[in-house]
């Protein structure tokens, strides 16, 4: 019998609003910084299956959260692709050759990054048991091609920005590899036991309305349709993070299942103007649970009664912060599954 999360995602209200929380396997567990601390590098326990899955299962085994996101990095289709990737401490990634130095064809791919991470979703996936659902996921081609273009993140995108403006040619083909890449890696992992995948663009909020349209919502509608012709039951969620008011056309024109929505967006206002019945993820924000306190509680409690007339999974408005006590999680959890609508 399907669990919670994915019978949300599928599009069916319950009397219990399911969550689980994005980046919630890493760096505010104890457990995984000792793990991480016996592995060494980032990567070299990404490509771990082992301690991969370890990781992905450490707060489902802790919290008894209603989904397992594979513990990942979305920077794994780049790497794949034929570029170097490097995490650099207190610096973060760092991708070379960087593609405004260098042309896209020129990358050798190495699928073999895309195989290891296959091998952990497989086992995850004997670990857990139906209740817990199985996420999978990507970076969505806009948030992926500002690190390839750029070499590394930054605060407002500039250089892609400008080399979408200046050679829409060109960036259009980085896109087009990106789309290609991320349809078979998400394709790989369903295949190995993904029941759900959702597609993270971090970078969504920098973009103009037209642009928004050519960068963010045709490749995930590309993405999405082409999954979808394949394995036409896994639901996708849609994380346009920044969207603000493109969230109803994003939620429209991609064929994404479920919406994610950032911590700026007002719940009230989603409810209101995003398609009926569309499943709804997320949106505290992050600081907050940070605090703690009775703002948590009264945060949490508002939004499950914005959504209470729509299929909602509750989650944050962004990654989990790396120094969250351990004890607000746990109040947090204790709000959400105590809350009847």
């Amino acid at each position: 019998m399907p669990g919670l999360l994915l019978e949300t995602l599928r599009g069916h209200r319950g009397t219990q609003t399911p969550m689980w929380l994005m980046r919630q396997a890493g760096r505010y567990l104890p457990e995984y910084r000792a793990l991480r601390s016996e592995k060494g590098g980032f990567l070299d326990l990404v490509y771990d299956a082992d301690a991969a899955a370890e990781v992905t299962i450490q707060p489902v085994r802790r919290f008894g959260f209603d989904g397992a996101i594979l513990f990942s990095d979305i920077l794994i289709v780049p790497h794949a692709m034929g570029q170097k990737l490097e995490f650099l401490a207190g610096e973060g990634p760092r991708l070379s050759p960087r593609l405004l130095d260098a042309a896209l064809e020129g990358l050798e791919a190495a699928p073999q990054h895309l195989e290891a991470i296959y091998r952990t979703v497989a086992r995850v996936k004997a670990q857990l048991g139906p209740e817990t659902t199985l996420l999978g996921f990507a970076g969505s081609p806009w948030t992926v091609a500002t690190y390839m273009v750029a070499g590394e993140g930054s605060r407002d995108q500039h250089e892609t920005r400008a080399l979408a403006y200046r050679d829409p040619q060109a960036f259009q083909a980085i896109i087009d590899a990106i789309v290609s890449v991320t349809v078979e890696y998400l394709a790989g992992q369903i295949e190995a036991g993904a029941e759900a995948v959702q597609l993270f663009d971090s970078w969504a909020g920098s973009l103009a309305p037209a642009e928004f349209e050519r960068w963010v919502i045709a490749p995930n509608a590309a993405i999405t349709a082409a999954v979808k012709a394949r394995y036409p039951d896994v639901p996708i969620i849609g994380f346009p993070k920044g969207a603000g008011e493109k969230l109803p056309a994003y939620a429209r024109e991609t064929g994404v299942d479920a919406l994610g929505i950032d911590e700026t967006i007002d719940p009230v206002w989603a409810a209101r103007v995003l398609p009926a019945g569309m499943p709804v993820q997320g949106n505290i924000d992050p600081l907050l649970l940070l605090a703690g306190g009775e703002a948590l509680d009264e945060e949490a409690v508002r939004i499950l009664e914005c959504f209470a007339d729509r299929p909602h999974v509750f989650n944050l408005g962004h990654g989990i912060g790396q120094f969250t006590p351990i004890t607000h999680v746990e109040q947090l959890i204790s709000t959400v599954r105590g809350w009847r609508g």
